[in-house]
């Protein structure tokens, strides 16, 4: 019997139930940052890449997103400028929360 195999018979009986979960909540809340302000050339950049985007393109965007700073890659599957946010692949990302965006392919 492998090692992994016992291990498997034995997880039931952890005895430190919920360490690792709890190490790794903690490890989330340690690596939180704040959102940072971005240039106002910067912004001025993002608001004439958000009026061309429509439905279909792919895009790149590093943004603000959980307190974290993240990059992901998708399609736009819809922009509403009035209220001032875009799905992309169907989340949810507010215009204020974007550092940066870039077109990657017109779809």
């Amino acid at each position: 019997m492998t090692r992994a195999e016992r291990a498997k018979i034995f997880s039931p009986f952890d005895a430190m139930k919920g360490l690792q979960e709890a190490l790794r909540d903690r490890e989330e809340r340690h690596l939180r940052v704040e959102r940072h302000e971005i240039s106002d050339e910067q912004a001025e950049h993002n608001s004439r890449i958000l009026l061309k985007l429509r439905r279909g393109m792919k895009v790149e965007i590093d943004c603000y997103c959980a307190f974290h700073d993240v990059t992901k890659r998708g399609r736009i599957t819809d922009v509403d400028c009035t209220f001032r946010w875009l799905k992309l692949d169907g989340e949810q990302i507010y215009f204020e929360d974007i550092y940066s965006i870039r077109i990657t392919d017109l779809g």
